[in-house]
């Protein structure tokens, strides 16, 4: 069965405590409140439970019956009725707008704390000589009841003295609260976190509407009759959000006077430079490396994320400058190039074209897009070098290295193959084996070959240039104690950070015995080039160099800039320590970085991306497929993953766009644009705003607010539910007062017509502008067809009104198209990548004491072809491993991956047979596994 449910619902503590009870095993899986899991259904709220393919339950309450009756039988059914339907019909109402007041808002009314304390008293009185609601044990009674109240009676928003007044009730929170199920359920959905936690989830579901005639009769109803000024009566507003008095008076006055006070949008000109007084930002993604094409969890990881943010600072008026570029020495780059038979730079020049031109299509508007390639890199890295080694934190040692006498050179490790020295793998690479998944080194392989000309290497001593970072720690610590404290640090940078400086830092070597990257210019060492993590970074500064001359303004200003780099998780450790290790060792007043956005992994469907077998899109593939570039945008920055890896399903893909774009937001502004033009001439009518409106102006003024404040943490994922939010408010408006009949009525109600769409074309305006960082394509639509004032490009603080009366808007037209099902079936097909072979019918007869395994194999194996991919699936998951192992992931990051080789590699043994290898050489065959 699988659980579908937003972060931090409460009521999904109801389904996890009767599934724990019950001993069913639920997939969870994480959602958004907004997102309609049954097209055809207009409500769908969260959680919800799959009983069945394609057979929901949207009811908490009903599926935890149904969860907990696969495990009991119910003594009194009768009873249990009750308590659900006084809990759904009665108590939930009440307790909803309490928590989106307290938690959502920060206060409370004093009617609901009243009503809150005499739901209370009942219970306790009903409670009284009993440690549960009904019988003898727990039910789905208690379940219920206490999963509502949880965030009332418990956490950082517990109604304050609650347990002196109702001992009963003390008493039973306590004991199932202690109780093995429920603690479960607690760990699901608050995991380490404060009922904080819960505040998204309830300001974006639907309040539960309170039934006016339910609980007249029957035990529940009349004990409750008892207690002193039950709240029975109390009404809650469930159809229409309301705002506080001073949200409202607030977005009156921005509405009425917010125009004149909008500063006008910055004129960018270039070269772009700091500036006095303003707020200067300087962003850089990971620079994608050159060897390869980018798929679509490469894109959002670093330069799609790094673009949504620098065009919000542009809206802004931030000064700021966003540099990325190709990263194009090292191995990889050499290995490339043999496999293709072209040179090295040949290699950089013909993937740094492709890079730019996906980028381009992508929308992703760099400042500068340029390659590390250049004689500003080789400049700005020796001089670095120069400096650290003058400081005396360059370290030279002499390390054991395979050379290769054949093709005299020394072999970097991704060069060396062998019999790893741990588990006799016989494939093993040179600094890690992709079987067991142990870190080695070159020179402990068994019968190493040579990768390149299959000789075998002899062992020598050669020298190596190593960075001294135990002596740059304590500088380091002490520019990540500030910055973690006064800058944006993803949960994953810091701890990714902290877990490579916990055990003290140890001295990294800098070089490298290739021919293909920076020289290292310290005589003794002219033959090697610098290692590509040291070398890599920099080529920020020289990309920065070569857009302006002026490039020091930016990376030697510290007391002016701040630096924002995004990246992916893999790649933190670089850019928190070594880079700026680096920076602060060579002493020369370099810009450090300030700000570290870093992504999880983003999967292809069930599985991964994977050039090699043919599966995901990848960049270059994305515009064959007809889709509009701002169509993938949205999707990557709605699954972005921020917080935990996350998939690209084109199941979900279809969903969003025919829901969240088609159905929600290009419906309202263009029926809005459409009532103007058709009804007004397409001129924006006088708008005489009602307390209705100034309450709909609050509303907005909430979300744009909360808008602001994710944008500047960077949580781009969750500034998307503020823009759908906005347009549903403005859905909504339009639904209740139906300018279409107004218009059809008298003067006055023709009047208001007008009013209702000119407001609804203002949201529209204001709605492109927020747009525009996630669809700048689409945004640049709406506002032709609003023809937006250019005054209007600039994300204020408030809502105003930038098309006044008289404005005359263009030519309104559909924004978007809907994806037909069809359509995502060939998609998912032509996307899916060639199956991995199926295993042969195999016996393991594993012996125990310490005996070899024996495989029987039959006759039937697959194919070259097959066995070729499935090697080269080994070879790329065995690299995943050996980097998060390399980057000091997290160790139950490690696991889950290394668990995935071991099982390739078990189908790869399986399908290749007895001989498959012998025979593979014997024909000259060789593995040709490709190094992302």
């Amino acid at each position: 069965m699988k659980l579908y449910t937003d972060e931090g619902n409460f009521q999904t503590l109801k389904i996890i405590v009767a599934s724990e009870i019950s001993g069913v095993k639920l997939e969870i899986v994480h959602t958004k409140s907004d997102e309609k899991l049954l097209t055809y259904l207009s409500n769908c709220k969260l959680p919800a439970l799959e009983s069945h393919p394609g057979e929901f339950l949207f009811s908490a309450n009903a599926a935890s019956r149904y969860l907990t009756n696969l495990r009991w039988k119910e003594t009194d059914p009768s009873v249990i009725d009750q308590w659900l339907e006084w809990e759904s019909a009665v108590l939930l109402p009440i307790v909803f707008p309490y928590l989106v007041s307290l938690i959502g808002q920060g206060k409370t009314e004093e009617h609901q704390i009243t009503c809150i304390h005499g739901y209370l008293e009942y219970l306790d009185i009903e409670l009284n000589g009993k440690q549960v609601l009904c019988g003898d044990s727990v039910t789905v009674a208690d379940i219920v009841l206490w999963s509502s109240l949880y965030p009332v009676l418990n956490g950082k928003f517990c109604l304050k003295g609650w347990e002196s007044q109702y001992k009963h009730l003390q008493a039973w929170n306590s004991h199932l609260t202690n109780l093995e199920p429920f603690k479960a359920a607690i760990k699901v959905v608050l995991g380490d976190r404060d009922t904080s936690v819960l505040k998204a989830s309830i300001l974006a579901q639907p309040v539960p509407q309170r039934a006016k005639d339910i609980g007249q009769s029957g035990p529940v109803q009349q004990r409750q009759k008892q207690v002193k000024e039950a709240p029975e009566e109390v009404q809650v507003n469930v159809e229409k959000p309301t705002a506080t008095e001073e949200e409202i008076t607030e977005a009156t006055v921005a509405w009425k006077t917010g125009s004149s006070l909008c500063p006008k949008p910055r004129i960018r000109r270039h070269p772009i430079l700091p500036e006095e007084g303003s707020r200067n930002i300087l962003i850089t993604s990971a620079l994608p490396y050159v060897n390869n094409v980018p798929h679509l969890g490469n894109i959002i990881g670093c330069v799609l994320s790094a673009d949504v943010f620098s065009r919000y600072c542009r809206l802004r008026n931030y000064n700021c400058l966003y540099v990325c570029g190709t990263d194009e020495y090292g191995t990889a780059t050499e290995t490339k190039a043999i496999e293709e038979g072209l040179t090295p730079q040949q290699i950089c020049d013909k993937y740094n074209v492709i890079h730019e031109e996906i980028y381009r299509w992508f929308n992703i508007d760099f400042d500068y897009f340029g390659r590390t390639t250049t004689k500003q890199q080789t400049e700005i890295a020796q001089d670095i070098f120069w400096r650290l080694y003058n400081r005396d934190l360059i370290l030279k040692d002499s390390i054991n290295q395979l050379q290769c006498e054949a093709c005299d050179r020394f072999l970097a490790d991704r060069f060396v193959e062998g019999t790893c020295p741990f588990c006799t793998f016989d494939d093993a690479r040179g600094d890690q084996c992709d079987a067991c998944g142990k870190l080695i080194n070159a020179i402990e392989l068994k019968n190493p070959k040579c990768k390149l000309c299959r000789s075998s290497p002899v062992i020598k001593s050669t020298q190596h240039l190593f960075l001294d970072l135990p002596k740059a720690e304590p500088t380091l610590q002490e520019h990540l104690n500030r910055v973690f404290k006064e800058g944006t640090w993803t949960t994953n940078s810091k701890q990714i950070t902290n877990s490579w400086i916990r055990d003290g830092l140890k001295p990294r070597c800098i070089s490298r015995d290739l021919k293909w990257g920076t020289p290292v210019p310290l005589e003794g060492y002219t033959d090697k080039v610098f290692y590509v993590w040291f070398d890599a970074p920099i080529g920020y500064i020289s990309i920065t160099a070569n857009y302006t001359d002026h490039w020091k303004k930016w990376w030697k200003n510290p007391q002016q800039v701040e630096l924002y780099n995004f990246l992916g998780k893999d790649n933190v450790p670089f850019h928190s320590v070594i880079f700026p290790c680096t920076l602060l060792g060579a002493d020369d007043g370099y810009t450090i970085v300030n700000h570290m956005i870093a992504t999880e992994y983003l999967n292809y469907e069930d599985g991964k991306f994977s050039k090699s077998r043919g599966t995901g899109v990848f960049g270059n593939q994305a515009k064959e497929t007809g889709i509009p570039a701002d169509i993938y945008r949205f999707y990557l920055l709605y699954i972005r993953p921020e917080t935990q890896d996350s998939s690209f399903s084109w199941d979900d893909f279809l969903l969003k766009n025919n829901t969240e774009l088609l159905n929600n937001l290009g419906n309202f502004i263009n029926r809005a644009l459409k009532f103007v033009d058709s009804n007004f001439g397409g001129t924006i009518q006088q708008m005489d705003l009602t307390a209705d409106e100034f309450n709909l102006l609050a509303l907005i003024n909430r979300e744009l607010h909360t808008y602001i404040e994710n944008m500047e943490q960077a949580k781009l994922r969750d500034s998307i539910r503020n823009i759908l939010n906005i347009s549903r408010l403005g859905n909504q408006y339009m639904q209740e007062y139906k300018p279409w009949v107004l218009i059809k009525g008298s003067e006055d109600d023709r009047h208001k017509a007008g009013s209702v769409c000119s407001l609804c074309a203002n949201i529209g305006c204001l709605l492109s502008v927020m747009l525009q960082p996630y669809m700048p394509d689409v945004s640049r639509t709406i506002q032709e067809q609003l023809n937006a004032p250019q005054e209007c490009y600039f994300i204020y603080k408030d809502f105003v009104c930038q098309l006044p009366p008289g404005h005359k808007i263009g030519k309104p037209s559909p924004l978007f198209q809907k994806i037909e099902p069809a359509t995502i079936e060939e998609l998912k097909k032509k996307f899916s990548g060639q199956p991995g072979p199926a295993p042969s019918k195999a016996v393991d007869n594993k012996k125990s004491q310490g005996k070899t395994t024996e495989t029987v194999s039959s006759a039937s194996t697959a194919s070259p072809e097959e066995i070729e991919k499935l090697t080269a699936e080994v070879t790329e998951q065995g690299n995943k491993v050996r980097e998060l192992k390399t980057n000091k992931a997290d160790k139950s990051v490690i696991d889950v991956e290394v668990a995935k080789l071991l099982e390739l590699k078990k189908n790869l043994t399986m399908t290749q047979g007895p001989n498959q290898k012998e025979a593979a050489e014997e024909k000259g065959g060789k593995k040709k596994g490709k190094k992302k």
